[in-house]
Order: C-alpha cells, then structure tokens, then sequence
C-alpha cells in the first residue's frame, strides 16, 4: 500500500524541526539524570523515554521530511 504525500519540506524547516527536537531531547534527558539521581527510577525511565522518542521523531522530520 502506498501512500501519496505532498512535496516534500524545504530544507530549512527540516533542520529547524530536528533543531527544536534536539532541545527538547536534552532537557528530557536532564530530567532522567535528575530523577535517577533523585531516587525517581519511575520518573526517571519516562524522562529517557521521552527524550527517546523526541529525537526519533525529530530525525525522522529532518531526513523523511
């Protein structure tokens, strides 16, 4: 199954995308750090998840676009 999708994104938007993704990574991952070393392991495992997902995600915008 295909699926048709319009043009693709210019360029800098892409980079911009994947730009914000990386900031908001980071700070899940200091949010990770903080718990962990908080004794949070809860919090902390969603922190990294997040982050995680954030940076797939703003890969996937820079280089599918």
């Amino acid at each position: 199954m295909t699926e048709e999708r319009g043009p693709r994104r210019p360029l800098v938007e892409r980079l911009g995308l994947g730009g914000i993704a990386l900031v908001l990574g980071g700070l899940f991952a200091v949010v990770a750090v903080a718990a962990f070393a908080g004794g949070e392991p809860f919090l902390g495992v969603m922190g990294a998840v997040g982050c995680l997902m954030t940076l797939w995600v703003g890969a996937l915008s820079v280089f599918r676009g």
